[in-house]
């Protein structure tokens, strides 16, 4: 019997103690923040904006794109964020941010007439009349599921009528998801206990030992081949652990730390298909979700709650330029409109539906969704929305998702397809590309299809604005999505009289083209032309942007 398994941390198996760690730290590198720190090799603040000819990076050439557009003059582009709020005091965000002409800021009263009480920087979609805003939401999938169970489950299609037909094709995909997510939980939690039972005994066996409330890896050398058995034996499996990780600093209480939340996860997926989840935003909005006219309910509230995605995302596309404080956005003519539409979890189509009317409605040219998810029960509410923005000359700019995955066929919502097979020809959607320096053009995280996605745009290691004055690096499609849409913001404030299609037609064909090899995101070592990745096979590039505008101008 080998030595841990002598002290019944793990049933008696062939593959040994030693496997049975790194198949389960393999867990934990999928599925915690180990994977979410940034893979960054050299890092580089700003890097998205640099040029690879001059700079060395796959930026977006943007010196080079204003350089070009020396001597002409811009006109103010507003650009609706929704997303999950915006700092609107922050410091290298708050010169920029849209504020509305027709309403008084603090007294309580509908200036504007729009139904939205004291909208000075935009409207929050995900609270109450009173204030209180929704923090934490509910998993999407999981509303679908059990909202519609009795309804589908055990029938099939040929069963279904006409008109239920798609909302039973969501709850399917929901239902199949959900089953999927329970049974690997169910089967992993026993494996994930006996591992955290094994850290957090064998970490106590050591800090005990050391007197000391945590360790990194060279404290337990010492205590290799000690006499005590028991010491030994835990020192042995730390030293094994700690090899796993190529950073020296880390401490015995991440391991223990990503366990625990490894193991709320798997918890999480168990009880999503045991329970109904709770209609927190229900209790606050206090609308009829089911009817897209009402409409008015919410809070001008933009920054409780929020956290610092929509701030980061503000900030990307339009962060106070060449002011030496921060750092420095893409387009330099914007105004930042915040819409809160999307607390901590999934989304609500209504609210997006609205969020993009309420855009539109007041200015907005081009509207920013970094968000997204696998089932969109009320898709017709988000399709008429984006008809709607269609028929005013508005752009949508979306994230592709962080899943690893092909979305050709495993659709990510909001899409550019409507539910009756027609194209919005307004709406753009961006995978997130790094640097070489970065680990890689192709993101390991993005979303990818030669289909559903148009064009790749920075989205590794993005520096930018956060709440309080803070500043932030993160990785996802929720950056490269601003990337874009800070690029089409620069296009319309100089070429105003370019519309969504023409934008996006610029934008897919300028785009520098990667003719090479990349690894395919969601995988380690498959390799795959870049090209297949998306439908233009391209990276969003300002510089070509621009003088490709410039030519067309000219014809």
């Amino acid at each position: 019997m080998n030595r841990i398994q002598s002290i019944n941390f793990f049933p008696c198996d062939t593959l040994g103690w030693k496997k049975v760690l790194l198949v389960l730290f393999a867990f934990f590198i999928a599925a915690s923040s180990f994977s979410q720190t940034s893979t960054v090799k050299t890092k580089v603040q700003g890097w998205h904006l640099l040029d690879e000819q001059n700079d060395g990076y796959m930026g977006i050439s943007l010196q080079k794109a204003y350089d070009l557009l020396k001597g002409r003059k811009s006109q103010t582009v507003i650009v609706a964020v929704i997303d999950s709020g915006i700092d609107t005091a922050q410091e290298d965000l708050k010169a920029v941010l849209w504020r509305n002409p027709g309403e008084i800021n603090g007294n309580g009263v509908d200036d504007d007439k729009n139904g939205y009480v004291d909208d000075v920087y935009g409207w929050n979609f995900c609270g109450s009349k009173e204030g209180e805003n929704l923090v934490h939401n509910s998993y999407e999938v999981a509303r679908v599921y059990h909202g519609w169970k009795n309804e589908f489950e055990g029938k099939t299609e040929n069963e279904i009528p006409a008109g239920r037909k798609f909302l039973y094709g969501q709850w399917v995909r929901a239902s199949r998801i959900i089953n999927k997510d329970y049974e690997s939980a169910i089967k992993e939690k026993p494996a994930v206990e006996r591992y955290l039972a094994a850290v957090t005994q064998t970490s106590k066996t050591i800090c005990d030992r050391l007197s000391v409330k945590e360790f990194t890896t060279k404290d337990i050398k010492p205590l290799l081949g000690n006499a005590d058995q028991d010491i030994s034996r835990a020192a042995d499996l730390w030293n094994d652990l700690f090899k796993q990780v190529p950073d020296s600093s880390i401490k015995n209480t991440l391991f223990i730390d990503e366990a625990t939340r490894f193991l709320d996860q798997l918890n999480t997926k168990i009880d999503r298909k045991l329970k109904a989840p709770e209609d927190w935003r229900g209790q606050l909005t206090k609308d009829n979700y089911t009817d897209i006219n009402d409409r008015f309910y919410g809070n001008n509230n933009l920054k409780i709650g929020s956290g610092h995605h929509g701030t980061m995302v503000a900030g990307t596309i339009g962060a106070i330029r060449n002011n030496g404080i921060g750092v420095d956005g893409i387009a330099d003519n914007v105004r930042i409109m915040a819409i809160r539409a999307m607390p901590g979890g999934d989304e609500h189509d209504k609210d997006i539906a609205l969020a993009i009317r309420y855009a539109v409605d007041n200015g907005a040219k081009i509207i920013n969704m970094s968000f997204g998810k696998p089932v969109s029960p009320y898709k017709q509410f988000v399709d008429d929305a984006v008809r709607y923005a269609a028929s005013k000359g508005v752009l949508l700019v979306h994230g592709s998702g962080n899943d690893g995955a092909d979305i050709t066929n495993d659709v990510f919502y909001p899409t550019a397809t409507f539910i009756n097979g027609e194209k919005a020809t307004n709406l753009i959607n961006v995978g997130a590309s790094g640097d070489r320096s970065t680990g890689g053009l192709a993101a390991s995280f993005s979303n990818y299809s030669n289909k559903e996605v148009d064009i790749f745009a920075p989205g590794v290691y993005i520096h930018s604005t956060a709440s309080s004055n803070s500043y932030q690096d993160a990785d996802g499609t929720s950056l490269a999505c601003p990337v874009v849409s800070g690029v089409a913001a620069l296009l319309k404030s100089y070429f105003p009289d370019l519309t969504p299609g023409q934008i996006i037609s610029i934008l897919t064909t300028s785009g520098k083209p990667i003719d090479e090899v990349a690894v395919e995101p969601g995988t380690t070592d498959k390799k795959v032309k870049f090209s297949s990745l998306s439908s233009s096979g391209r990276i969003v590039n300002a510089y070509e942007a621009v003088k490709l505008a410039l030519a067309r101008e000219k014809n």
